[in-house]
């Protein structure tokens, strides 16, 4: 029977999973993946070139009719559901190949008591880096010896590997004790210490403070900390557009705007913001002066947001389009994301900061003003500013508005001045140090062998 290593993936981190599937594959072909999600099989299109690589949906759950509604609950409640179907599945792979390594989702930790179970040795995948490792590592210390909810705190939080994080930087979900998501992100956190190992989306240059205090068991009091991989950066490849490919109209417009001259605004797929929010972007970039390529969203009280084009007449102000028409583009909803990050006129990225985006923006030289919005992301900006220093940082006030002033003299702070050029540089060099890392002999590469070899003894 083949030696197989099966990842596990909920529907939020699926892309990322498949690229972890991919880097096995693509040094390892001898071994088999096959990836296991709850997510619909359209995604099996995205490993269907790859013969090594099988996809299979769990059957679908029964999901009871007072299910939450919170979003990051239900990210673990619906594997929770499945952990029968999940059995099954792995019975069944059981019986066809010898199945070395079962590699989970962060929100797939319900899983964890199905694999360990069946004694396959279990592995975690974190997609949001090694400094979060560290939090996630060191979240149960905190749990014990902090006295009050982490929601009323109002105080630095000191993580081993990590520069001092605010309380009200945490995610949200870890705020209160008797909430059901803070249960789940601890019994994560306990089970991730118990782990045969834990895969990372990471590289040793950008996260090497992080990688120590993992290495050296400072996360981790009184008990050894599971063997930790530094495998990234994982960025999945270009596509010109969602469903075709013609090129979007903004890479046209990118190609005739002058090197490093376009500040990019982009907030990932839950990035909606108020109309009062989006008037004030669109002050702040015209007062700045810089050109601009920006991917705009309807609101959330617009009906079916996520899904509609936004009436820009509507949302920005008055004769904005008319006045910003030589040095500006807006896109309705949906940007190409790694292709305009790639594009040699983007010199500078406002981001959410979600993992993937930052990645995406290293891997390309390009160098960012981190404005969080949700889950970690307010925690990942700490560690983009502070201490990978690949950012600068965008002051908000109350719950999260940004106001024109601030948007305008981040950007022209991050284009003009000489902490901006700070960055750039910063930037530059782990753009080499993240092309190294994947190389023959790099760190990473070296670290998925160092895994390999475990699964495979």
């Amino acid at each position: 029977m083949e030696d197989t290593i099966v990842l596990y993936a909920s529907a939020e981190h699926l892309n990322s999973m498949l690229l972890l599937g991919k880097l096995i594959n693509k040094h390892h072909p001898t071994i088999s993946v096959a990836i296991i999600s709850t997510a619909p099989n359209a995604a099996a299109s995205s490993v269907a070139d790859v013969a090594a690589i099988s996809y299979q949906q769990l059957k679908p759950a029964t999901l009871p009719s007072d299910l939450t509604k919170n979003p990051i609950e239900l990210f673990f409640e619906i594997p929770r559901l499945h952990n029968p179907n999940l059995l099954e599945a792995l019975e069944e792979l059981s019986l066809k190949s010898k199945v070395r390594a079962f590699v989970i989702d962060f929100f797939c930790n319900p899983a964890f008591e199905v694999s360990t179970s069946l004694n396959i040795p279990t592995y975690f995948y974190v997609s949001s880096g090694a400094f979060g490792l560290c939090g996630f590592l060191h979240f149960p210390t905190i749990d014990e010896t902090v006295e009050k909810d982490i929601g009323e705190l109002n105080d630095i939080l000191e993580i081993p590997g990590c520069p001092p994080v605010l309380s009200s930087d945490f995610p949200k979900g870890m705020f209160f004790r008797k909430s059901n998501t803070y249960k789940h992100f601890l019994d994560t956190a306990k089970n991730m210490r118990r782990a045969k190992g834990i895969v990372v989306n990471a590289f040793d240059a950008m996260e090497f403070r992080a990688k120590e205090a993992l290495v050296n068991n400072l996360c981790v009091p009184n008990s050894p900390t599971p063997p930790v991989f530094l495998v990234g950066p994982l960025v999945g490849a270009s596509t010109t557009t969602k469903t075709t490919n013609e090129q979007h109209e903004c890479l046209k417009w990118l190609d005739v705007q002058p090197d490093r001259s376009v500040i990019f605004l982009c907030f990932g797929r839950r990035g909606l913001f108020s109309a009062d929010q989006l008037k004030e972007i669109a002050i702040g970039l015209e007062n700045s002066g810089h050109r601009f390529l920006w991917s705009v969203r309807c609101p959330p009280s617009k009906p079916n947001s996520y899904n509609t084009d936004p009436d820009l007449d509507e949302l920005l102000p008055e004769g904005f389009l008319s006045r910003t028409e030589t040095r500006g583009f807006v896109i309705k909803s949906w940007a190409p994301q790694k292709e305009v990050l790639s594009h040699g006129a983007v010199g500078g990225f406002v981001t959410h900061c979600g993992r993937s985006s930052i990645l995406e923006a290293v891997s390309f030289g390009v160098p960012m003003i981190g404005w969080p919005i949700y889950a970690e992301q307010r925690m990942n900006r700490v560690f983009m500013v502070e201490e990978m220093k690949v950012a600068l940082q965008l002051d908000e006030v109350e719950e999260g508005f940004v106001a024109a002033v601030e948007l305008e003299k981040r950007v022209k702070e991050l284009m003009d001045s000489k902490n901006g050029r700070a960055v750039r540089q910063r930037v530059k060099e782990m753009k080499v140090a993240a092309e190294v890392a994947v190389e023959k002999g790099g760190s990473s590469v070296v670290a998925l062998q160092r895994f390999v070899d475990m699964v495979v003894s």
